[in-house]
């Protein structure tokens, strides 16, 4: 499999910083860039900063880690996919989640009280059968469209991950994605996760290709923030931060090599704490780049 590494930019990066960041990606032979879906601070938005990107660059791939789906129309990120896609083929990685990662912004993306699993369901279903270009006839409960084409087929098919760390996150990524973008797991949890959408992947008379079952990763600068360590437990309160949060470089190749074993492969890595995006970027090309095989 090809191990591959992204660099995420984090909350702290400010827009008019993203040009010398990702000329210096592109100039490092960087794999890929991801931008998360973060109204409320002062990260780039994911599709104006995947736009952007392809346009200043010729090789750099782009992705979302992840951008919300449900409260948005599949017919509209579909037509903004496709036309990525047809503009800078290969280089568009889509990942989708079910609702912000900030409680504040989840009004922000509305559903129906109660549904927005449902309609994360059904979205991907219109999402997947209009990027294909064709014409399209789907009736649902949410939403309907009658011979609707966003007429944009992209040279390349383009991949659409999920991320989730439940079970019904797993079913749901064997029965519609192409691949996973996992968080906050350990390499235990992970194999298991892989394994459980294997599964419901088969169950549905698919498969997902071995290599695209991922994990975004954080690592601090020697020591991870009291602050830090408080936001995992509040999402993870039966795990140890430690094994979750890499407090330094070191920490970050033993979580790599304990979920490469686990039948991981591509890993996107984010600052953590208040390290200056630039001797991130530097780190990260001295750590992770010679592990790309």
């Amino acid at each position: 499999m090809k191990i591959r590494f992204g660099v995420s930019l984090g909350t702290n990066t400010a827009v008019g910083e993203l040009p010398r960041i990702v000329d210096r990606l592109e100039s490092a032979g960087i794999d890929s860039l991801w931008f998360s879906e973060l109204v409320y601070t002062p990260a780039v938005d994911p599709f104006a900063g995947m736009a952007y990107t392809v346009g200043r660059t010729e090789r750099l791939k782009v992705g979302t880690s992840v951008a919300v789906l449900p409260g948005r129309n599949p017919v509209l990120v579909a037509k903004q996919l496709a036309s990525l896609a047809a503009l800078a083929p290969k280089r568009i990685l889509p990942a989708f989640g079910l609702r912000p990662a900030a409680p504040a912004e989840w009004n922000l993306f509305p559903v129906p009280d109660g549904q927005r699993a449902a309609v994360f369901d059904e979205a991907l279903e219109l999402l997947r059968a209009l990027l294909t270009g064709d014409e399209v006839t789907f009736t649902g409960r949410y939403f309907h469209v009658e011979a609707a084409s966003i007429h944009v087929r992209p040279p390349a098919p383009v991949d659409v991950w999920l991320g989730g760390s439940a079970p019904a996150a797993f079913r749901r990524i064997g029965r519609l994605a192409d691949g996973w973008l996992g968080s906050f797991l350990t390499p235990d949890e992970a194999r298991a996760a892989r394994e459980n959408i294997e599964q419901a992947a088969a169950e549905a008379g698919r498969a997902i290709e071995p290599d695209h079952f991922g994990l975004s990763l954080g690592v601090a600068d020697g020591v991870m923030p009291d602050e830090i360590a408080a936001a995992v437990r509040h999402r993870r309160p039966d795990a140890d931060p430690a094994d979750l949060v890499a407090a330094d470089w070191p920490q970050l190749h033993k979580q790599i090599d304990g979920l490469v074993a686990a039948g991981l492969s591509k890993f996107v890595v984010r600052p953590v704490g208040t390290v200056p995006v630039d001797e991130f970027v530097d780190r990260f090309i001295d750590e992770l780049l010679p592990r790309q095989n």
